[in-house]
């Protein structure tokens, strides 16, 4: 049987045209006026189509659209948010301003998942927030970003409970042309189409197109009739345990992401991995160079490292994407043919050097092809050197080539409404304009006590009529009595400290720490004076059983009749959820064992809006905190018995809500205004919404990698990219040369010990063979020591040649200040040096005295 296919849209009168101009870009999500204009049309239907305003408009009877036509102070505001989005479209950004030479160089962004908003299920969690705000800020700022992902046909699973609290899952079908996705067309009309090779089979893969603000977001798509069954189910669904499945998936994010750019004319100068999921972009890059430029594999791995931008987020080996061998080579031996490589050749780009049995490894091979690569905060890049040091042999730890740019959150996206007119009045324009800028939230002070509680009281008690109503819900669907769905209308109350968290349930997350000990716990949610409440969310990867124990145990704490009223958890965690908790709970819990947590993003919405963190000094945390803003369970402890561990931190968890949290937000003045919480509130705002602002975020990329990269990118392409060549010349050459290069002698020149404020003359004789001494950087790389001899916190300064005695050898010479007291040391090394090298370290050779 023949199917004969047709589409239908909506029927929207001429004046109600730009709706749809509305509801196919994402602006709207956050834009509050442009929210407000859909909720006003039906409010009901509004939350029944999931807050997407495609499905909305298509459900939408055609004598209330024919009404809203009508309807003149409706059509006012939509030419005022029609204007105002013309106006974010057109208007020049920070990015034009800062960096105008490089206004019109697309910078691709690839990542497996996109949380932009709650009506495009494509995302799973925090990597997929942070990457739809990244692309949000990316049109705030004007960044010439194209992104790049897969197009889910049932996204990530929707979770439900059963009578015993045990986790269940559901796959929905999404459908696409009831959603803001575009399907891309090639010149001719028909559905724009590229393929990749899997085992010599051709996959075919459609391209579709989610506008975000000014940012294009390219979906890959394997579910195409030109397809088999087998490979039309490739992109079904996101992060599918099929370990195989997971590797087709890959290929067809990075080699078939490339590959549809191409055919549609894109042509970035630079590349962002948002984790290692699209690293075999990197292989496709360098075979598109080979095929079109003649280059050989080192010259087009001189172009692709340079301009490519890697941004891990896993803190622990377990997270890490690691293949089989012989699975790898099955799928993808013709790209190891088109890039001249044997098998072993080819996997060994994605292992650790000498790693021969080893199996590949995503993250591996993006860290050794991209000159830019950092962690998400602070603590996690520091982990991440330690973690990945094996791959930069004689490199100290605290040079390895991975930096840290912190996380943040997109402002406008999750700062309630009610919060964000509270700033408008008190902080004008510019906390919305400019929220990197310090000075944008400077007048925090100013809001009156008043009037920043009375806003967050509002927010808790929508939270409450929010969790009644989705506990109802989730209740009435497994089939609850009518007694427990009487229940669901009386749990919490509006004016009781309210504890929120929120995440995945990963067992190092620890969601049941604050459920250790259930008769301390009894006694804070029950105390007459002076309760607490508590709102959990969170979903377990279906494989992760012990994920799922947990929510089982806090589902069965919640039926306990002392925690009936006051320990509630609300199914199926995504971004609406999450946007109620964040604004509206008065604490935020995180609870990981340290330092097993990358970042977190969940704790910067919360101080946005007001919320006060409590947490284990990880992640984020461990440089967010201050103690005017918040609390830190333990002072970053790492243990080596982790149950020994929870019983402290648990322990030190109920301490600080009996001693400090529960009393300051109890202690009201004559106006029942808690002023010392307030004061918290207002430090937190004042210190952290700026620091862990998305645009912040967005700008230390631009600045420190992506224009780094576009400008090392441009440098090598001229003349049929002969600088690449020259490069790879060179590299080859001085890896040829490099057994020859030693130092020979070290010469201190010191009387006695030193004061502070002295130098310490250092001389080193090197022996350089064939080389020159433009070709190499000697240094000394000193620091204070440690009990067992090592050089901690080192840092590096050049020495200079002052003699040559024409046979290779050469002697340098540096003054070495002194500027502390204590046990210090220095060893000398030579390390190669170029000009065109973002750093001299992925060589992989260094010589040390």
């Amino acid at each position: 049987m023949k199917i004969h296919t047709y589409t239908v849209v909506p029927n929207l009168p001429a004046r109600l045209a730009p709706l749809r101009d509305l509801a196919m870009n994402l602006w709207y999500s956050w834009n509050w006026e442009a929210i407000r204009l859909f909720i006003r049309m039906d409010r009901d239907l509004w939350e029944t189509s999931g807050r997407n305003p495609i499905r909305m408009l298509g459900l939408l009877p055609q004598s209330k659209l024919e009404e809203f036509a009508r309807d003149e102070s409706f059509l006012a505001t939509l030419e005022r948010v029609q204007e105002e989005f013309r106006q974010h479209l057109t208007r020049k950004g920070w990015f034009d301003r800062a960096h105008a030479e490089h206004a019109k160089d697309p910078i691709a962004y690839f990542s497996a998942e996109y949380g932009i908003d709650v009506g495009l299920p494509i995302y799973s969690g925090g990597l997929g927030v942070l990457a739809g705000d990244h692309l949000k800020t990316a049109s705030d700022l004007r960044l010439p970003l194209v992104a790049v992902g897969l197009l889910y046909s049932h996204g990530y699973f929707r979770q439900y409970l059963n009578q015993d609290g045990w986790q269940q899952e559901e796959n929905p079908e999404n459908d696409w042309y009831t959603l803001p996705v575009t399907p891309e067309s090639d010149p001719s009309g028909r559905p724009r189409e590229v393929s990749v090779d899997l085992a010599g089979t051709e996959v075919r893969i459609r391209v579709w197109r989610v506008t975000v603000g000014r940012i294009p977001l390219y979906l890959l798509d394997t579910n195409t009739e030109s397809n088999p069954p087998p490979h039309r189910g490739i992109t079904s669904q996101l992060y599918s345990g099929d370990r195989e499945n997971r590797l087709k998936q890959e290929i067809v994010l990075g080699i078939g992401g490339i590959r549809a750019l191409r055919a549609m004319g894109i042509r970035p100068a630079a590349f962002h991995l948002n984790e290692g999921h699209s690293a075999f972009l990197i292989l496709e890059r360098m075979r598109e160079l080979m095929a079109e430029s003649g280059l050989t594999i080192d010259e087009a791995r001189e172009v692709v490292w340079c301009s490519n931008v890697f941004t891990s987020h896993t803190p622990v080996p377990a997270g890490i994407e690691r293949f089989e061998p012989e699975m790898v080579k099955f799928y993808l031996h013709g790209m190891a043919k088109d890039l001249g490589l044997s098998p072993e050749e080819f996997l060994s780009l994605g292992r650790a050097p000498g790693a021969f049995q080893d199996p590949f490894c995503m993250t591996t091979l993006s860290l050794r092809h991209s000159a830019f690569c950092n962690g998400v905060s602070r603590l996690h890049g520091a982990v991440s050197r330690k973690m990945w040091n094996h791959l930069w042999p004689g490199v100290p730890e605290d040079e390895v080539p991975i930096r840290h740019i912190a996380n943040g959150v997109h402002a406008a996206s999750w700062i309630s409404h009610d919060m964000a007119q509270l700033y408008q009045t008190y902080l004008g324009p510019r906390y919305f304009e400019e929220p990197w800028n310090p000075a944008s939230w400077a007048r925090v002070d100013q809001i009156p006590d008043g009037e920043l509680w009375r806003t967050h009281q509002i927010r808790r008690e929508r939270l409450v009529f929010y969790a009644r109503r989705h506990l109802h819900k989730q209740l009435a669907r497994r089939g609850a009595s009518g007694v427990e769905l009487d229940r669901a209308d009386e749990i919490l109350n509006s004016r009781t400290l309210t504890i929120g968290f929120a995440r995945r349930f990963a067992t190092y997350k620890r969601a049941i720490l604050l459920f250790s000990d259930l008769d301390r716990l009894s006694s804070l949610v029950n105390d007459p004076q002076r309760p607490i409440q508590i709102l959990i969310a969170g979903k377990a990867h279906p494989n992760d059983v012990p994920g799922k124990e947990f929510i089982k145990t806090i589902v069965h704490v919640s039926r306990d009749p002392r925690f009936r009223t006051s320990v509630v958890f609300l199914e199926d965690h995504d971004i609406e959820l999450e946007r109620y908790l964040v604004r509206g709970v008065d604490v935020w819990l995180n609870t990981p064992r340290r330092p097993h947590e990358a970042s977190g993003t969940s704790g910067m919405k919360a101080a946005m809006n007001g919320v006060l963190n409590l947490s284990i000094l990880d992640g984020w945390w461990d440089e967010g905190y201050f103690p005017e803003g918040g609390w830190a369970i333990g002072r970053g402890e790492v243990y080596q018995d982790p149950q020994y561990q929870d019983f402290v931190e648990s322990r030190a968890l109920y301490d600080l809500l009996e001693q400090e949290v529960i009393p300051l937000f109890y202690a009201r003045d004559r106006l029942e205004l808690p002023r010392g919480w307030i004061a918290r509130i207002k430090a937190s705002i004042k210190s952290l919404a700026w620091r862990y602002s998305s645009h912040r975020m967005a700008m230390e990329y631009a600045d420190r990698f992506y224009v780094p990269a576009l400008r090392r990118r441009r440098a090598l392409e001229p003349d049929s990219y002969r600088p690449a060549r020259e490069l790879a010349a060179w590299r080859r050459a001085v890896r040829a040369a490099w057994k020859q290069v030693r130092v020979s002698a070290v010469d201190v020149q010191a009387n006695g010990e030193l004061k502070v404020g002295s130098e310490l003359r250092v001389a080193a004789t090197v022996e350089l063979g064939p080389l020159k001494p433009e070709d190499v950087s000697v240094e000394i790389y000193n620091g204070s020591l440690d009990a067992q001899g090592v050089i901690q916190g080192g840092t590096a300064a050049s020495m200079a040649v002052v003699a040559s005695d024409g046979n290779g050898r050469h002697r340098y010479e540096a003054l070495l200040p002194c500027r502390s007291s204590g046990r210090h040391g220095f060893a000398v090394r030579v390390l190669p040096n170029h000009p065109e090298l973002a750093h001299p370290y992925d060589t992989g050779i260094i010589t040390w005295a």
